[in-house]
């Protein structure tokens, strides 16, 4: 049987399989579950700035004495302080109760709150810290390398503020994606984690409203972060991550083959529960019987872009059929 343990963020793990951040790792039970089913980590669901604040307004409204200082500033405090002893009381039972590594996750809109949420929380005893960061590059007066330096910058503040690893899990919405991310792996980050997913708007045309599309991914979106984990695998100075559209077995392998040292699983367990992982776990190793390989260590990036023979399959297979065989 093949060795599944792979490196990632620092920690030795089972095998590369994680539960992403989601409704499924809200609670300590829920966590205790997706252990017992296999996974190799957890990342707890994500502490949202923006919830949080959302909180505040609502509170503001509120407000009987109609007073927006000392009161106002009463108010944020408070329930921001309640929001995070929730999520730190969270981290401390799933550390009380798992022997996997437990990642937190925070979701901050401002630059200064990730260094507070992200100290909080690492004292409440998370292993690592995942931070889920996302700048929609829609305001027309500001350019690209703007929001790139936002992104460096909070990373490079986190990493050398923390003594514990420090993932971030970000989009491809950059004009110069490899280079931005390979200058963001010499910040300090053990982790890329390739992609977020976002709310995805749709149209009701009865209504005529703005509504929600698929909450879940689905698995054509996976192509996506296969292109970017081979051309960055070998190229960043970090781990790389898998997240989103991985629903199968197979994909996930396709992405280790690729670069990935793990991979994050969310949807698929929305669909068929986290039991899905244990005959995922056997066909890997199946696989990996199969072809003669000893560890997944050993298939790691072994189609990235960087050792290929054929680097423009990376780019352009989509277009010339001559391109099709990456070796």
């Amino acid at each position: 049987m093949a060795d599944l343990s792979t490196t990632y963020m620092g920690f030795t793990l089972k095998n590369p399989y994680i539960a992403s951040s989601s409704g499924l790792t809200d609670s300590v039970e829920k966590a205790a579950l997706l252990q017992k089913h296999g996974f190799a980590a957890i990342v707890v669901k994500s502490l949202f700035e923006e919830q949080i604040m959302m909180d505040v307004d609502a509170q503001r409204m509120n407000n009987m004495f109609n007073s927006y200082s000392e009161a106002e500033e009463y108010i944020e405090y408070y329930t921001r302080k309640h929001a995070l002893s929730s999520y730190v009381e969270l981290i401390d039972g799933m550390k009380q109760k798992l022997s996997i590594p437990v990642i937190a996750s925070i979701n901050c809109s401002s630059a200064d709150s990730w260094i507070d949420f992200a100290g909080d929380i690492q004292a409440a005893g998370a292993d690592a810290i995942e931070l889920n960061m996302f700048i929609m590059p829609s305001d027309v007066k500001m350019k690209g390398d703007e929001i790139e330096k936002i992104y460096i910058d909070v990373a490079r503040k986190v990493a050398q503020t923390l003594s514990v690893p420090v993932a971030m899990k970000i989009h491809h919405y950059f004009s110069g994606m490899a280079n931005f991310a390979v200058e963001l792996s010499r910040t300090g980050i053990k982790a890329l984690v390739l992609f977020n997913r976002f709310y995805q708007p749709d149209v009701d045309l009865n209504t005529l409203k703005v509504t929600s599309g698929s909450i879940l991914s689905h698995p054509d979106e996976n192509a996506e972060v296969r292109r970017w984990l081979s051309i960055l695998s070998g190229r960043v100075a970090c781990n790389l991550a898998a997240s989103t559209g991985i629903h199968d077995w197979q994909t996930a392998v396709k992405n280790i083959l690729l670069g990935a040292n793990a991979v994050q699983v969310a949807s698929a367990m929305y669909k068929s529960g986290p039991e899905i992982l244990e005959p995922w776990i056997e066909e890997t190793n199946k696989w990996l019987d199969t072809k003669g390989f000893e560890s997944i260590n050993s298939i790691t990036g072994k189609l990235r872009q960087a050792d290929s023979i054929k680097p423009l399959a990376y780019e352009r297979a989509q277009f010339m059929r001559y391109f099709s065989d990456a070796r």
